[in-house]
């Protein structure tokens, strides 16, 4: 075929973009405003997919494409239309395509705007073959053997991309806790320069940290009346352990990308903001206003400059990686719903450590609810649950302080607390609005906060 890309219709775009499990428009009115293509090779190429919404907002999504003169029986369930006699596919389900992109980055692939760059000279297997990450996600994961992984960003945004400026750092400083970048694809676009992917090591040993916090907690509800430090898959060793690689990343962070300060005053603003912000979209949190406000006016009396830096800033179980030797973190871009100019400022390192206390409470509450789908808090299930929360959030935050070398300060106390209600109240909204059954969870824990439970649920001794 030509190496000019065939003419997509909006109205197939549309209707792949609807039924896409990556597509972040999904329930929305919207239409494909335009979509312009990046030739890669004369079968392969880039769809930059503009979309406005009933609401006037607009987001460009990433679909990698390839051609063949036939159908593909392999590929029918990526198929997305029929172009002058061309059959399109999703490439990202095609194992010749994905080998192009290898091999693009082998080469260091320039064409049209199109860069492939690498990191170092990482050694990369071009006969291997490539496997789409199944999972529920917002970007695209594609695995090359054993050697390494392919992360397609579908939707971009003009900027530097979080995940390949962070990991880039961390992987020149030699980092442990990472899975190391290899590489990344770029789009100059006029002036701008758009991200478009990043190859990365691929950890083959690896248990995602969520599955395997979860099942400790079924462990021990398993068993009959014994503690979570009494059961055979006690978790709070690796809380701990996690707990110093986190702590080992920000540092690196604060030492490769600098640092910067905020005051109490600004944070107690944007906290109290977003309060009144959620208490729109879930009225029930309402309840517990003047507790929350109460805690986040306290940041106002931190009178020392607050340190803030790179964070992770989207950190929970679900973004660590268990394999033979250490813990990893993955997935460095924040948290893909909000713009890229909020994705890179710095924030203070406790909005990390307070996602990870959180997340202890995500994996205790649904395994519980697992054995008792009431979610009764008088339950031996939701009773034992609420132990090894305790446990472990409070081995975690242990792990924490060891790695960096002292308790925390009264202020420090002070900022955790804050934090931890402020991801508790974004719970609240998200779960709202994605997944109802699970309102449950953050509300019980800002009644928990409102109640002044919050010491108990961070800092109880792991012991």
């Amino acid at each position: 075929m030509s190496a000019t890309p065939l003419h997509m219709s909006p109205e197939q775009l549309h209707d792949y973009l609807s039924r896409a499990r990556w597509f972040g428009g999904k329930g929305r009115e919207f239409e494909v405003k335009e979509h312009r293509s990046v030739p890669l090779t004369e079968s392969t190429w880039i769809e930059l997919i503009e979309v406005s919404y009933a609401t006037g907002d607009q987001e460009c999504f990433q679909l990698p494409l390839v051609a063949y003169d036939w159908p593909q029986d392999r590929l029918a369930h990526a198929l997305i239309e029929f172009v002058d006699g061309q059959a399109i596919y999703d490439a990202v389900h095609d194992r010749e395509a994905m080998a192009v992109w290898l091999k693009g980055f082998a080469q260091q692939t320039t064409s049209g705007g199109l860069e492939f760059h690498l990191v170092g000279d990482p050694e990369l297997d071009l006969s291997a073959h490539s496997t789409l990450f199944q999972g529920e996600q917002s970007n695209s994961s594609v695995t090359f053997g054993e050697s390494s992984q392919l992360k397609v960003f579908r939707k971009v945004t003009p900027g530097v991309n979080p995940d390949v400026e962070i990991l880039e750092a961390l992987t020149t400083a030699d980092c442990p806790h990472i899975a190391a970048l290899y590489g990344w694809v770029s789009l100059r676009d006029g002036d701008d320069t758009i991200h478009l992917a990043i190859l990365q090591e691929f950890i083959r040993t690896a248990t995602e940290g969520w599955q395997v916090a979860l099942a400790s907690v079924r462990d021990l509800l398993a068993e009959g009346d014994l503690h979570p430090d009494e059961v055979g898959g006690d978790f709070a060793g690796e809380a701990h352990r996690l707990g110093m690689s986190i702590c080992e990343i920000h540092l690196t962070m604060r030492n490769e990308m600098g640092e910067w300060t905020t005051d109490g005053t600004s944070l107690a603003t944007s906290m109290l903001a977003r309060l009144d912000s959620a208490i729109t979209a879930q009225p029930l949190i309402a309840e517990f206003r003047d507790q929350l406000s109460e805690m986040f006016n306290r940041l106002q009396d931190i009178e020392e400059p607050i340190v803030t830096q790179r964070i992770h800033g989207d950190l929970h179980l679900g973004q660590t990686l268990r394999d033979t030797m250490a813990w990893k973190v993955v997935d460095f871009e924040g948290e893909p719903a909000k713009p890229l100019a909020h994705r890179q400022l710095p924030d203070s390192p406790w909005r990390d450590v307070a996602g990870m206390l959180r997340s202890f409470d995500y994996a205790a509450r649904a395994a519980a609810d697992d054995v008792d789908p009431m979610g009764n808090a008088a339950t031996q299930a939701q009773y034992r649950a609420a132990e090894w929360r305790a446990r472990n959030q409070a081995a975690f935050l242990a792990g924490y302080t060891e790695a960096l070398g002292r308790e925390l300060t009264p202020w420090e106390d002070t900022l955790l607390e804050a934090y931890a209600a402020d991801k508790t109240i974004y719970e609240a909204v998200y779960e709202t609005r994605n997944r109802p059954d699970w309102l449950h969870i953050p509300l019980d824990a800002l009644r928990r906060i409102s109640t002044g439970q919050i010491r108990e649920q961070h800092f109880d001794n792991p012991g």
